[in-house]
Formats: structure tokens, sequence, C-alpha cells
């Protein structure tokens, strides 16, 4: 359907307001318009209108199809991804998530190994469309010298196809050793990475978040917090971490994930946080499928009551950068998903009702976490803008979640990829002693 070569025009192409600039069109009630693409030396010449009745001679009839931009995926662990054969989740709890993780890192987790399931994951991530990926990067001692050079060689090796960013991940009690958080924060620097950690309620948060903004202050890095993933209503450092950008003014990029206590907590504690988040300018990322698994489940195996996920509709409404992401994929923190930010976006449309109406929701799979991350001119489509983008089956919105669109087209720089996903089978090797 795509040429190998040459340019060539997409006509009756479904595109979505809220992802493709500067078309003038009329959009329907669900922000789509039908337009043409124009396609030339890997990048979009033209999007348009189509003037004519007759179709163009030479064009492609998408019939409607919906083309949307490739993914941008912010916030994922692939560093620990498919260990699930070798170490599950004992309970489906957190900390049985945590125990099983830090067991089989302390056991397994040589260059070799972290480096082959990484690369596993970047193919799957690559064959559904994602264009840049966010990864957390455990970086507790001694994790940290073997999984940042893996990190620096596979984001070389993966130039080109996906734009590879990484956060160091340590709990926030390991900012204690100032020392050593110090030379941790220097070696993510050099990888020219972004400084994160996982916040809750030390008595000491507010000292060790002040030494984490220092850090990142003193080497120009962007934040990156998991925090508050509980449903305990005292679990704040949302706030806290808010409260730490204002006092320090900090001026970089703070991206803050899951934010699941703030969906349990009194409405006047909610809108104080949200107060202070959007004032902060922090952007925030839930993770539907990881929290959906993990969240409110209960040792006497009854039902849970909750969805484990932010109040992104409030955020939004105030102005703050919300998105969703993949997070975990085939380990004891969630024994599922493939890296496919369709999938994520059916469930957060089913999750956090992303729909009634869409509005300019595929925002938060596209443009809003690019922007976060610094690409510009990724999660959009535009004239004069790479030609990156998926082609799916889907004319419409129920179209579009109600399959799992596993024959789509992904498009890069202009020609369609060989979208073979990796056998499973490739792990066997590391799931024996």
């Amino acid at each position: 359907m795509i040429p190998a070569s040459g340019s060539y025009r997409l006509a009756n192409a479904r595109v979505h307001q809220s992802v493709t600039l500067g078309l003038a069109a009329t959009f329907d009630s669900d922000g789509f318009a039908l337009a043409d693409i124009t396609v030339a030396d890997g990048k979009i010449s033209s999007i348009a209108v189509q003037a004519a009745s007759k179709l163009p001679a030479g064009a492609i009839d998408l019939a409607g199809r919906i083309v949307l931009p490739c993914f941008v995926d912010c916030h994922t662990h692939i560093d620990k991804g498919h260990i699930w054969p070798r170490k599950p989740n004992p309970d489906g709890s957190f900390m049985g998530a945590l125990n099983a993780t830090g067991a089989d890192r302390v056991a397994r987790w040589s260059a070799e190994d972290v480096a082959r399931r990484m690369d596993f994951s970047l193919r799957s991530a690559y064959a559904h469309g994602t264009r840049a990926l966010r990864t957390h990067i455990d970086s507790v001692a001694p994790q940290e010298e073997i999984s940042w050079p893996v990190f620096e060689t596979m984001r070389e090796a993966w130039r080109g196809r996906i734009e590879l960013q990484g956060a160091c991940l340590l709990g926030i009690e390991g900012v204690r050793d100032k020392k050593w958080f110090d030379r941790l924060a220097k070696r993510v620097a050099a990888a020219k990475g972004v400084l994160g950690v996982v916040t809750y309620m030390v008595p000491d948060l507010e000292e060790l978040l002040d030494h984490v903004f220092a850090q990142a202050i003193k080497h120009g890095l962007d934040l990156d917090f998991h925090a508050d993933e509980t449903d305990d209503i005292a679990a704040i450092s949302l706030k806290k971490i808010a409260e730490a950008a204002l006092w320090n003014g900090f001026e970089g990029n703070i991206l803050v994930g899951h934010c699941c206590s703030l969906a349990r907590q009194p409405d006047l504690e909610v809108l104080d946080t949200l107060d202070k988040v959007a004032k902060a300018g922090l952007a925030i990322v839930s993770l539907p499928m990881c929290n959906l698994y993990l969240q409110d489940r209960r040792a006497d195996q009854t039902t849970p009551r909750w969805r484990g996920v932010t109040l992104l509709h409030e955020m939004k409404a105030r102005g703050i950068p919300v998105a969703v992401a993949s997070d975990n994929t085939r380990d004891p923190f969630h024994a599922y998903g493939d890296l496919d930010m369709l999938e994520v976006y059916r469930m957060a449309t089913r999750v956090l009702h992303f729909d009634h109406p869409v509005g300019d929701w595929p925002q938060a799979v596209t443009a809003t976490p690019a922007h976060v991350m610094r690409l510009d001119g990724f999660g959009t489509l535009a004239a004069g803008g790479d030609a990156d983008f998926v082609l799916f089956k889907g004319r419409s919105w129920t179209e579009l979640l109600s399959r799992p669109e596993s024959d789509r087209i992904v498009v890069r720089a202009g020609r369609a990829i060989d979208r073979q996903l990796p056998d499973y089978a490739e792990l066997d090797g590391l799931m024996v002693e």
C-alpha cells in the first residue's frame, strides 16, 4: 500500500484536530476531518482538505481510515521487563512486586541480561508504532554501574528508530547517602538522562526532596518522580514535590507518575494539591494498566473497589499537562502488556473516560508526553514535519478502540516498516538457571 520509494499521496485520511497542525477544516463532533497527506523525502509535504471531488491521479485512497502520529511513551521500565517467567509476583501485591524484582535484580541482572530484555522491549514498541520512549533504570548500588552503560549503548543502537530517554530510579531514602546520590546524579548527567526517585511519606521527605532538586539544578537535569502509588490517603508526596519545586525555584521539566492516593483524599486536600501542582508547572502521567493490576488487590480475594488511577480530568481542567503510558511489561509489577500505546489509550479511554467528549485526549499519548520529554516535532502531524505516523483500519473511535488493530501500518520517514514482533522464545535462555 505504501510505496517503497518516491513520493505519494494518501487521500481521504481521517485525522484528528488535536494532533494535526495547520489544517483548515471543519472537524466533526469526534474531532475528525478528512484530509489528503502528501509525503516526499521522508517528510509530510502537505496536509490539506481534498479540493477536487474526484480522487487525485495516483493517490492511495484510505477511505476514511484513521491516521495518527507515532506514539510517545513517557513512563516505562524496560530494564526489568519480561522477567515474569523466571520471577513472578507471588500474590499480585505491591510488596510482592518489590520483593520479587529486588531478588531477581540481585541474582540475574547482568549487562547481557538487561541488554537482551531491553532490546526485546524496544522491538515490540517500535513494531506497535512508538517513536519515543522514556525508561526508568533501577539505580540502587551496584546496579547503576551495570545498567547505565547498557542504556547508553541501547540508545545509540536505536537512534533514528526510537528516541530513548533514561531516568534513574531509587527509593527516596537512598538520597540520605548524599555522597553516593551526588555521584549518581553526576552519572545521570553524563548520560544525558533524567534525575528520578520514588517518593513516599518518610519523616525527612522535605529535606531529601531539597537535595534532589539541588542536584537537578546543579547538573541542569529534568526530574521524574514516582509518587503515592498507594490507596493511603495520608500519602501526599505529590503535594510535597510541588511545594519543593516552588520554594527551590526549579525551572526544568518535572513529570510525576502514578499519584494514586489523590483519588482517595478529601476534596479540600485534593484542591490544595492541584492548585500547587498547577502553579509549580508539574506534568502528570497515569499508568492505568499497571495500577489496575496492583492497586486494591486484597489478600482475602475480594473484588477490588477502585481503579487505581489519578484525577486526570481535574488536572487537565487546571491546565496541568497529563499523559498516560505503558509502565511495566511482563514483570512482577504487571504481568501483562506489550508496550503497545494503542492498548494503553484504549484502556485509558475505558477506565478514565477519555470520551463524551474525546476532546484532545489523543494528545495524552502523543504531543503532551513529547513536550514533557522536550521532543520538538514529535506526536503531531504537520506539513514540513517527519512522515512518522500510523495507519489504522478503524474509521471512528468506536472502530479503532474495539479491536487490537494488529494489522496497522506503521510509517517511519515515509516508509512502512517491518512490523514483525519478537518471539518470546528468544528470551527462553534467560529464564533458566
